[in-house]
């Protein structure tokens, strides 16, 4: 009898462990939102997430740095022009 409840007590706290384990991410939530990452896969996903983020930050520079040379072209201002096409070499590649 002992030892039917020590495997019932034991089967039912593994249970509850294996219940209560989050999500190794927040999968509903776009990379810019997630907060919570958890375990192994948590970890990889972060770091996919931080890249992608990364990525899509210096893409936008880039645009900004398009637009903002695109600007100075059109206005004919040279000095602003040559300053604009630095950042376009910095920004994309």
């Amino acid at each position: 009898m002992n030892k039917q409840t020590a495997l019932l007590i034991l089967a039912g706290a593994l249970s509850a462990c294996n219940s209560t384990t989050p999500e190794p991410y927040q999968t509903d939530r776009a990379p810019e939102e997630r907060t919570e990452y958890n375990g192994v896969k948590g970890v990889l996903q972060q770091q996919k997430d931080q890249s992608y983020l990364l990525s899509k930050e210096l893409s936008e520079k880039c645009e900004n740095a398009k637009i903002d040379l695109a600007v100075a072209q059109s206005a004919q201002n040279h000095k602003e022009t040559k300053r604009q096409k630095k950042k376009v070499a910095l920004n994309c590649f």
